[in-house]
């Protein structure tokens, strides 16, 4: 992340959900509201930058579609983009609703980049306030571009602005109460973030957001595994995500075992419910499908609640 400049990440996170909403079947997550998140002029630049970068991506793959720019994005699209975003958010949003049917009455997105629930659920205006946390600039395109795709700010929605790695130790409730979040049962949404942080500021964040709640509130994150530096995974794929996060700013800084997640959540009063592995998130999301979307190799998805 350079600062002041909205998250690279989250307009790519973007472009990967539009496509598939636009462009594949059948949906794993259909987020319909994505590419009014993005100008042509960006949705054509990472389209080209895509296609171009394809040797990058997979040298045979290259060879084998030179003539195809469309075969190319979509190969790139499915492979390499689209997999993990789609499927944390169809987990997050099925564990979100299920919670909300249990009572919970505030949603806080930590990271929340060109999120659009708050906008593709408009029945929840009355019943769930949604706090979106992110960096200030990234938040500042994203009201820009909601307003220029002529999409109102549902009255339920508050964002507050905040770099996690400079105030996880002040201020960062105070943010939160200040526009209107009360100390009650929340479920939080950590999804995309936990892999450029390091692991000490992980361990913080969640110990300090869980540490005043009541039980039974709850948290779905993603976490790369302890193979994350040292797997290639398919067509290199996993190594191209470290390098290109690297060369975006935004680079990669930790990796964890089952037992230290567990541990990390234990210390901060947290259980895990349940727990999906690559092979999990590809049983549930990935299967029988005839196209090039599957699980990222090193990717997990965990719901834990507080005791």
């Amino acid at each position: 992340m350079k600062q002041n400049e909205p998250s690279i990440t989250s307009l790519i996170s973007a472009f990967g959900r539009a496509y598939h909403s636009n462009y594949d079947t059948p949906k794993i997550f259909d987020d319909f509201i994505a590419k009014e998140l993005i100008t042509p002029q960006e949705f054509a630049s990472i389209r080209e930058n895509m296609i171009q970068g394809i040797h990058f991506f997979n040298q045979e793959m290259a060879q084998h579609v030179q003539d195809d720019p469309d075969e190319i994005l979509k190969w790139i699209t499915q492979v390499q983009l689209s997999p993990t975003t789609l499927a944390r958010a169809a987990y997050c949003e099925q564990v979100l609703l299920h919670e909300v049917a249990l009572g919970v009455k505030q949603y806080v997105i930590l990271g929340a980049g060109m999120d659009t629930f708050a906008v593709r659920h408009p029945e929840m205006n009355n019943s769930l306030d949604i706090f979106e946390v992110d960096y200030p600039a990234t938040q500042e395109l994203k009201k820009n571009r909601l307003n220029e795709a002529d999409l109102s700010i549902p009255s339920n929605l508050h964002f507050v602005p905040m770099d996690f790695t400079q105030e996880l130790s002040y201020g960062s409730l105070t943010r939160l109460t200040d526009e209107g979040f009360v100390n009650q049962k929340t479920f939080f949404s950590f999804l995309g973030v936990s892999y450029y942080l390091t692991k000490e500021v992980v361990c913080h964040l969640i110990r300090h957001w869980f540490a005043e709640l009541p039980s039974g509130s709850s948290i779905v994150l993603d976490y790369a595994d302890e193979r994350l530096f040292k797997e290639k995974g398919l067509s290199n794929r996993v190594e191209n995500m470290v390098k290109m996060a690297a060369v975006g700013g935004e680079p990669m800084q930790s990796c964890f075992t089952y037992d230290e997640i567990e541990r990390m959540l234990a210390e901060a009063g947290l259980l895990i419910y349940e727990h999906l592995s690559p092979d999990n998130i590809q049983n549930r999301y990935f299967s029988d499908r005839t196209d090039y979307l599957s699980a990222f190799e090193t990717i997990h998805f965990i719901h834990a609640v507080k005791k």
